[in-house]
């Protein structure tokens, strides 16, 4: 029989949201998804390392590392300046001191010991290291002697200047025995200033080159000596994060009293806490079998999205994760109940931690461990602006006491986006939670900053955190009251700040104090609020409160603040922003208030911002989303003008738009007015009631469908007398079945429509010839390819335009984001390949699905997250499924799966079916990547859209936010054989259409002598049918898309790019060859030896690339300025 589970208890030290998180997460028996725990086992498997390999002779050198530290003599008190004067003269090491050091004339005295004690502590004892960490380190922890040591020692950094001459003496008694075998430096202990420890690294005994696999199996780790305090020297009572330890230096300056120390007290608190710390981890071991593991799955989440134990990584790593499981393990409240069971597995422990994170904040609210005998969460609370507190009873420890308010809330949001994913069973939980990095700034924030200051200027504080951080909690504080006050709309969801990280440095000299590295700012938008122009303060009453509350505006905002009146006559205090876009926007925001209050950023270099490039590129503007709602205004009232029409034998049923322009998803904004290539018709599709007066029969269909656009042309005319003219145009069908005609409605204003007709009776028809199998095979092929167009223009393409625009005002990002995703595909000649409708769905797949992060809020991640998208999926093996309406079943999931599988099986070599698009509308996976029966793109294209965006993500990965974004952009036109340079002049010319031209006279003869007497004068342009270059690509295509394959951008792109096909190479001679061929230059000859081949094998012809070549110069005529051929 089963032992019971853990009863579960009731947690004080966390908001209610994390009592049912964690109860929930505790009583699943069994995970979500069996596939990610297979996957996060299979993960561990291979990121486990074998330490007896991987670390060989680690145990040995800590050995004879112990041994040399025993065999230092000790020496007797003495001042400390002359000790350590004494130290430098002699053994070339300076003591590492934290900042200010001891005076000269201090009376404080220092002295060597043996040490009480050696240990080794961290994931080497507990072998939670992983291959893929940026460093391996093994600490190894020296305990001070009490002799040496004082009770007051706490006070005025007294201890900390007797433990870095400790580790002085240690560094020269270690560097003379090992200086042939290892490199010795001094390092920071997690980049605490106060705390210093001595690295010692094994010079490589292995050679690199060697063959010899268990040579390369060997890490390149380092040794952590690091001093620390007695368990229990100090009296933790006087340690609380309340108390102000550091009094001379503080008392030299102000009269003021001292200002209470939190983080030099956390760190005292700390220094003894490394084998009491050792012992829990030790028994969450023993009680718990998946601890270790849980440890590691967690070591790799918090890899993944930069988190460390360093203060520059945000201060909560390894040690953080595996400490704070183990306290949730063991409980210690009164009750003695623990929060989670210790026969969880590791997946669930995981998943019960990362719920825990998402629903408590630590720099919000104090979290509090163990028993009630330490401070409550109201005394602790009044010390939360020091920084987050996740406060340990047992030990009188914030373990967060290295944790900003920024990192902590960054935490916090990765925790509920990782939540969020594993919620999500549709999705795939394993690769965003562990493998995809993300921690980026340029796809991560949607502004990142670099401020310049000068260490020197910024006083360090009385906490000794260092000038970084002290400015840094100064601009986090600006910024938040700035972009995330609740009062007047958050305009950040999320603010984090980055500071720059201490490099060891060598024996002999003192850490670099004024670097000149930055601090890095990222600001994370909230789309709904940061396009506001206008902030409206308190209201300015006659109340005192209202008084005050308007005082403290102005105190903040300065000049900027100003009264106004609104509706309702309530005056309020006002800010007015010049900008208009919210990147802008928020610089102007961040500049202004940093430059006021920090008098940081009157120099413009000072603050360098990055983030705006792409837009620019594009020339993206907040007036784009109004002309595109004028051309969905305009489609309205045309949509109004045809249902008013009285005389049409049949009601209308519905008007759908069909076309980029009316689901913002063009790469150019809609224009209208007089344009001199003719105006750009807004497609649509115009259905009517159901009659039975439809003809039998699809010829005599596409005939009613021409009079009953030229009826509704005619009708149109009549009402709109003046304002709307119309005119039939043909499609370039090959079958009288396929729709033959459109009609085009242009307005005097400019706009104009292209306007199709759908019959159910079509579809019907063409459905039984697709069933009927006494028809021909080719027929029957050629029902089903019109059919499938069929539907893809009157079934999908109005569904698709619906879930498009209603997405795009869900989020504000999306429009420019897919505009800017389409120029990127014009720009590398991708475009002619990739149906518009497969690159919205993509970029929407990663708004609708953005894990591992939140939806984009800004162009620039969204399309950079796009990019990265596309470099990772596997087309090949995997369907791109765009859940459009959140509420596809698993089992519709699981039969596109199946489809694809299906499909790779017909057609293993992909000449039907490349890509696999599905959606909740549209299941069948090829509506969006075949086009007329062809596949869209073809394999080749695909390929070469997969490469590029690798490209693109590796440059984004290399080089960041420095990243000059236009080199995305930059096509590489050396990788085509052939470029064809088409004539822009002859484009333009041949864009100029009349509706009194004839196409069959020459334009000699229809031209008068003078311009101003020409018949057009006067006249507006006819829309195109299809743009010249467009239909010169698709007549190559369609003659030479077996030896070429061609690559063309956008309609202003006026170079055409092919590669010769490999698979037609030299063959031998049979008649219906597939293209021109021509004797090969040399015949095949034999291989030595054997015997000459017969006449009919010898006859060898290769592919007449010349001559196909001159057959492109004289189909395109004057449309093609040039042809250059590669190495030619």
């Amino acid at each position: 029989m089963e032992p019971a589970p853990a009863k579960r208890r009731k947690l004080g030290h966390g908001p209610e949201g994390a009592e049912a998180a964690l109860e929930s997460a505790a009583s699943t028996g069994i995970s979500r998804s069996r596939a990610f725990v297979l996957e996060a086992e299979e993960l561990l498997d291979s990121v486990r390392l074998d330490h007896a390999t991987a670390l060989d002779g680690a145990d040995a050198l800590l050995h004879r590392i112990k041994e040399a530290i025993e065999a230092i003599k000790p020496h007797e008190p003495r001042p400390i300046a002359e000790a350590a004067a004494k130290l430098e003269k002699k053994h070339k090491i300076k003591v590492p001191f934290p900042d200010p050091p001891p005076p000269e004339n201090s009376n404080y005295k220092v002295a060597f010991e043996k040490p009480a004690q050696f240990n080794v502590v961290g994931s080497y004892v507990s072998k939670t290291m992983v291959r893929t960490q940026k460093d391996h380190a093994i600490d190894m922890v020296v305990v001070l002697p009490e002799g040496i040591l004082q009770e007051k020692d706490y006070l005025d950094l007294r201890y900390f200047y007797k433990r870095a001459y400790y580790l002085a003496v240690v560094a020269s008694a270690l560097r003379k025995v090992f200086d042939s075998e290892s490199t010795l430096s001094f390092e920071r202990l997690n980049g605490n200033p106060l705390c210093p420890v001595l690295a010692f690294r094994p010079k490589a005994s292995k050679d690199k080159d060697s063959e010899n696999p268990e040579d390369k199996r060997v890490l390149d780790y380092r040794i952590r000596i690091i001093p620390c305090a007695p368990d229990g020297f100090f009296p933790k009572n006087k340690l609380h994060l309340g108390a102000p330890l550091v009094r001379k230096s503080q008392a030299e300056h102000s009269d003021t009293p001292p200002h209470p120390t939190p983080f030099y007290n956390s760190t005292l608190v700390a220094e003894s806490c490394f084998l009491p710390y050792l012992k829990v981890l030790r028994k969450a071991e023993k009680k718990c079998a998946a601890f270790k593991n849980a440890c590691m799955l967690g070591r790799i989440w918090l890899q993944q999205r930069g988190f460390g134990g360093d203060i520059s990584q945000g201060g909560f790593g390894h040690f953080e994760w595996a400490v704070l499981l183990a306290l949730l393990l063991q409980g210690g409240e009164s009750k003695g109940h623990a929060a989670l069971s210790a026969s969880l597995s590791s997946t669930q422990l995981f998943k019960a931690l990362i719920q825990f994170l998402s629903v408590t904040n630590f720099a919000e609210e104090p979290c509090v461990f163990g028993p009630g005998n330490g401070p409550g969460k109201s005394e602790l609370a009044s010390h939360l602006e020091s920084g987050p507190i996740l406060y340990d009873s047992a030990q009188q420890l914030n373990i967060a006491f290295k944790m900003g308010p920024w990192s902590a809330a960054l935490l916090h949001q990765h925790a509920k986006w990782t939540r969020s994913l594993l919620a999500d069973s549709a999705a795939d939980q394993f690769n965003p939670t562990f493998i995809l990095k993300s921690d980026f700034p340029s796809v991560s924030f949607d502004l990142f900053a670099r401020l310049k200051f000068d260490r020197a200027s910024v006083e360090a504080g009385a906490d000794f955190r260092g000038p970084a951080w002290r400015l840094g909690s100064e601009v986090y504080r600006i910024l938040k009251r700035a972009l995330a006050d609740k009062e007047m709309g958050e305009r950040a969801r999320l603010i984090h700040l980055q500071a720059p990280a201490c490099p060891p440095w060598p024996l002999a000299e003192a850490p670099d104090t004024q670097g000149t590295s930055p601090l890095e700012i990222g600001v994370l938008f909230d789309p709904a609020n940061m396009a506001r122009t206008v902030d409206r303060g308190p209201s300015a009453g006659p109340s005192a409160q209202e008084k005050e509350k308007c005082e403290e505006f102005r105190r903040f905002w300065g000049d900027k603040a100003e009264l106004r009146r609104f509706e309702r006559d309530t005056i309020r205090e006002t800010l007015i922003w010049t900008s208009t876009t919210p990147f802008d926007l928020c610089e102007e925001i961040v500049r202004y208030v940093i430059r006021r209050h920090l008098r940081i950023g009157h120099l413009h270099d000072e603050i360098t911002v990055y983030g705006n490039s792409l837009p620019d590129l594009l020339s993206l503007k907040p007036a784009d989303t109004a002309l595109f709602n004028v051309a969905k205004k305009a489609f309205g009232a045309f949509e109004r003008d045809v249902r008013d029409l009285d005389d049409l034998p049949l009601r209308v049923r519905q008007i759908a738009p069909i076309c980029p322009e009316l689901r913002y998803a063009s790469v150019k904004p809609p224009t209208f007015g007089s344009e001199k290539s003719g105006p750009r018709p807004l497609e649509c599709v115009i259905s009517f009631e159901a009659s039975g007066k439809w003809p039998e029969s699809l010829v005599a269909i596409q005939r009613t469908k021409i009079a009953f656009l030229s009826m509704i042309g005619s009708l149109l005319e009549s009402s709109k007398p003046g304002e709307a003219k119309t005119h039939i145009g043909l499609e370039n069908s090959k079958f009288e079945t396929e729709n033959l005609a459109f009609l085009d409605v242009v307005y005097e204003s400019g706009t104009s429509f292209r306007l199709r007709i759908q019959s159910d009776l079509e579809e019907s028809l063409l459905e039984r010839q697709v069933k009927d199998k006494t028809l021909e095979q080719y027929l029957r092929q050629r029902a089903t390819t019109q059919l499938a167009t069929f539907r893809r223009l009157f079934t999908n393409l109005p569904l698709h335009n619906q879930y498009i625009s209603t997405c795009a005002t869900r989020f504000p990002a999306l429009s420019p984001t897919i505009r800017l995703v389409k120029h990127w595909f014009n720009a590398h000649k991708l475009s002619c390949h990739f149906t518009e409708e497969f690159i919205e769905l993509a970029v929407l797949h990663v708004f609708l699905s953005p894990y591992p992060w939140d939806a984009p809020s800004s162009a620039s991640t969204g399309f950079m997250r796009t990019l990265l998208f596309l470099s990772r999926w596997d087309w090949r093996s995997e369907p791109l499924i765009v859940d459009t309406g959140g509420d596809m079943p698993a089992a519709d999931r699981a039969s596109v799966g199946t489809r694809l599988e299906a499909w790779r099986k017909i057609d293993p070599n992909m000449n039907h079916t490349v890509l696999f698009v599905a959606t909740a509308q549209e299941p069948s996976g090829v509506a969006w990547t075949t086009l007329r029966g062809e596949p869209k793109p073809c394999k080749v294209a695909a390929a070469r859209m997969t490469s590029l965006a690798k490209s693109a993500s590796r440059l984004i990965r290399e080089q960041g936010v420095e990243l000059d974004c236009r080199r995305l952009f930059v096509p590489s036109l050396k990788d085509y054989d052939v470029l064809i340079r088409l004539n822009s002049k002859a484009v333009k010319s041949t864009l100029k259409t009349f509706a009194t031209a004839d196409p069959d006279e020459a334009e000699s003869t229809t031209q008068a002598k003078f311009k101003n007497l020409d018949e057009r004068t006067g006249l507006a342009p006819l829309p195109l049918a299809q743009h010249p270059a467009d239909l010169f690509l698709e007549h190559l295509s369609a003659a030479y898309g077996g030896p070429l394959v061609f690559f063309r951008g956008a309609v202003d792109d006026h170079t055409i790019g092919a590669i010769w096909n490999p698979q037609m190479q030299r063959r031998s001679f049979r008649i219906n060859l597939p293209t021109s061929y021509k004797p090969a230059a040399e015949k095949k000859r034999a291989e030595d030896g054997e015997e000459q081949e017969s006449d009919d094998e010898a006859d060898v012809v290769e592919v007449n690339r010349e001559a196909i070549l001159a057959e492109i110069a004289r189909i395109g005529a004057a449309l093609v300025d040039k042809i250059e051929v590669k190495g030619a």
